[in-house]
């Protein structure tokens, strides 16, 4: 373990920022693809290699720790280091373009290697008019207009709010788009129709098998303010409605917004004995945020996110009870019939990035201070508003050379016992990830 936290210190002092005029250039996609289509290339495939070594402090007292490591001798240390090849590419003749991104992940840590690919995108596009496109295949909507989360994000996976910009994978679907574009203070409609099948090899994660569920979103551009409003029925998940709006009050200043209602939801928590409750209603999610830039190139990002599929703060403190319960029956007993159970759920619900109610994201970044090229740091936290717990992300990202990023940070959770953030597997963590971009 010294040798870890050896080496992540030596990283870290590799890692920081020098003067350089080297020419930098991070994200290629978009610059590969207008290089392509000068050169008459009607293809692109590009992608990156990610090495990511990571430190993690373990809270051993803490309700998600105890789940993980009762069976086992766990230091209060212990590294992790993670391998990456994501690939991207797109084919565009005439009418038709494709495109795919797989992602292939190594991990190695206490429990050995572990390897899982998986293709996040590939779907094909059929163009039949400037007004009329058709999609087919694995392919992520995106939709909302929120940084951290995204309530009216209906046919998608959720963000990691703290890695937002993250690829997600998709979900296997055919959609469809119709445009218009109008002179006045409605400038373009547009109205996106999704068909989205869950059976058994088909989205099996997205819901009940053996049903076929629709997806509609309608985009207004009016006033100069972009709005949509969206709708999802079908029997794999309860039907759910949703708007958001995105308007630039000034060019450097921006808010935006969004409101979810998921009916009939079913949520179940457990109290200190483990007796499980279920409750059904209609759950009403919100967010409202901002978006600033300084003249000196300060951005800042400050969201609330109302949770309305989340847990009530006294349902979190029950959860954590009924684990300090079994974790003190398992170690007197040797029973640990409890903390399966206690285990199976931080699979789910409770094992959520935020399964509270109330949160706040705020973010400030920097480009380039003291005039230090391609050198930008930043700090984000994220806070447990009923609780009080927080997590604190002080990050650098840098590139010493032509394609290389390098991303030096630590998130640090915090809180008293009970709380969201206290009761996280982890005190602390600490990572360097260094990608190399790369385009053929």
């Amino acid at each position: 373990m010294f040798a870890a936290a050896l080496t992540l210190l030596l990283l870290f002092f590799w890692a920081l920022p020098l003067h350089s005029q080297e020419k930098y250039q991070v994200d290629l996609s978009e610059i590969e693809k207008e290089v392509d289509k000068a050169a008459g290339k009607p293809y692109h495939l590009g992608g990156f290699f990610e090495f990511q070594p990571t430190l993690f402090g373990i809270d051993k007292d803490s309700a998600l720790s105890r789940l993980r490591f009762y069976q086992r001798r766990q230091d209060s240390l212990f590294d992790q280091y993670n391998f990456r090849l994501r690939l991207e590419g797109s084919y565009k003749k005439d009418f038709f373009s494709a495109f795919f991104r797989s992602d292939t992940h190594v991990r190695n840590d206490f429990d050995g290697w572990d390897e899982d690919t998986r293709l996040f995108e590939g779907f094909v596009s059929l163009k039949a008019t400037p007004n009329f496109s058709l999609d087919a295949g694995k392919k992520t909507m995106k939709w909302g207009k929120g940084y951290a989360w995204n309530p009216v994000s209906f046919i998608d996976r959720p963000k990691n709010p703290e890695d937002p910009e993250e690829a997600l994978e998709g979900f296997t679907l055919v959609s469809a788009d119709f445009i218009r574009s109008f002179a006045g203070p409605l400038k373009t409609v547009t109205l996106t129709g999704s068909v989205l099948p869950v059976y058994k090899h088909v989205n099996t994660d997205f819901g009940n098998l053996k049903h076929v569920n629709f997806a509609s979103k309608l985009y207004l551009l009016a006033y100069d303010t972009d709005i949509d409003f969206m709708i999802f029925t079908g029997s794999s998940r309860t039907t759910r409605y949703g708007f958001d709006f995105a308007r630039n009050l000034a060019t450097n200043f921006e808010i935006h917004g969004e409101f979810a209602v998921v009916n009939n939801l079913k949520v179940t928590a457990i109290d200190e004995q483990g007796t499980a409750s279920t409750r059904e209603s209609d759950a009403i999610s919100y967010l409202l945020g901002l978006r600033y830039l300084t003249a000196k190139e300060t951005t800042f990002i400050l969201e609330y996110y109302r949770n309305g599929t989340g847990f009530k703060r006294s349902e979190i403190e029950d959860f954590v009870s009924f684990v300090g319960g079994s974790y003190r029956s398992f170690l007197n007993t040797g029973d640990d019939s409890g903390l399966r159970r206690a285990s199976a759920l931080a699979e789910g619900a409770y094992g959520r990035p935020n399964p509270a109610r109330h949160y706040l994201y705020f973010r400030a970044s920097q480009k380039e201070p003291f005039d230090i090229l391609y050198f930008t740091p930043a700090l984000t936290s994220i806070i447990n508003l009923s609780d009080g717990s927080f997590n604190l992300i002080p990050e650098t990202v840098y590139s010493p050379m032509t394609n290389l990023e390098l991303r030096l940070r630590g998130v640090f959770l915090l809180g008293a016992k009970k709380t969201d953030y206290g009761e996280k597997q982890n005190d602390y963590r600490l990572e360097l990830r260094l990608r190399y971009y790369f385009g053929l």
